[in-house]
């Protein structure tokens, strides 16, 4: 089942949102208020994350709350990366979710956390055991990403692609499971935690990879999942044919659903990252997901008395 709803991912990170279509985040806010306002009217009991910070910015945080952002989600979530991509040490985690705490009463959710396998498999799975030992407990959601490693014939989803130097390719190798889908060591760290550490997964459209995925968490004894439903997909021929089926497979799992990704012809610019050319569009995607797939239930009726 779907137990929340993520409005974009990574905001405040250029390769997600482009900061000079929107220096200030006025059209972000705008689009996240509406988006929050829309899923709320479908199922005022689902949580609504807003987008994971990377990097983890308490002054996002206090920008967004003077925007009127936080009166429309009721989780505020944060990516970290400290051995790939970040400029502070694993160490720091407790802090920088202290840092974060210090600015909201929302709860926290860490909703991507990895090591990647670039250097060293070994040096991922002690990074696996090093952060479920910092962060377990500290927060209620926990998402280590990923399962897979991402193909090497995709793409990873960053604006400046090969120009990113060797932070482009670390992307490829942060899954528990190579590309053909055998075990690095990580991934039997990862068991021990995986009931109170979940897994972000991302699966493209029509992925090759979600049936094994799915057998895979089952084995494991993953809980909750993040993954995505793509803004930008759902203007492909039969692309709810291809998002039924995912939700479908993925219907045994607590699902944190991530709704984001700019259509090319819907962007102020084509390009994912663009703000939307109208809000309210991203908006009733939101609403159309939630209708189909975490429809609010009506209340029970109560037992008439008897005798």
């Amino acid at each position: 089942m779907i137990e929340a709803a993520k409005i974009w991912n990574e905001p405040n990170n250029k390769s997600h949102w482009d900061p000079n279509l929107d220096p200030e985040w006025d059209l972000f806010a705008q689009m996240t208020r509406l988006a929050g306002q829309a899923i709320a009217a479908e199922n005022g009991g689902l949580t609504r994350v807003l987008g994971g910070m990377s990097p983890i910015d308490p002054h996002f945080v206090r920008r967004l709350e003077s925007k009127g952002v936080l009166d429309h989600v009721d989780v505020v979530a944060i990516h970290g990366f400290p051995l790939d991509w970040n400029l502070w040490m694993i160490d720091e985690w407790p802090d920088k979710v202290e840092e974060i705490r210090a600015v909201t009463d929302k709860p926290i959710w860490i909703t991507e956390v990895g090591v990647s396998s670039f250097g060293s498999e070994e040096v991922q799975a002690w990074g696996v055991k090093k952060t479920a030992d910092l962060l377990i407990g500290k927060v209620p959601r926990i998402h280590w990403y990923s399962l897979y490693d991402l193909p090497k014939t995709w793409e990873a989803t960053t604006r400046h692609k090969e120009a990113e130097g060797s932070s482009y390719y670390r992307h490829f190798h942060m899954g528990l499971l190579r590309e053909d889908g055998t075990p690095k060591p990580g991934l039997e760290v990862y068991a021990d935690y995986a009931a109170e550490m979940g897994l972000c997964q991302w699966f493209h459209f029509e992925d090759h990879r979600l049936d094994d995925a799915v057998a895979w968490m089952k084995r494991l004894g993953v809980k909750h999942l993040r993954t995505g439903l793509s803004w930008a997909d759902s203007f492909r021929p039969d692309a709810l044919a291809w998002f039924d089926r995912q939700m479908e497979a993925l219907a045994d799992f607590e699902v944190t659903v991530t709704f984001c990704f700019t259509p090319e012809h819907r962007g102020i610019e084509p390009h994912h990252t663009s703000p939307p050319q109208v809000a309210e569009e991203f908006a009733e995607f939101c609403a159309q997901m939630v209708r189909r797939y975490a429809p609010s239930r009506p209340a029970a009726r109560p037992l008439a008395a008897t005798g």
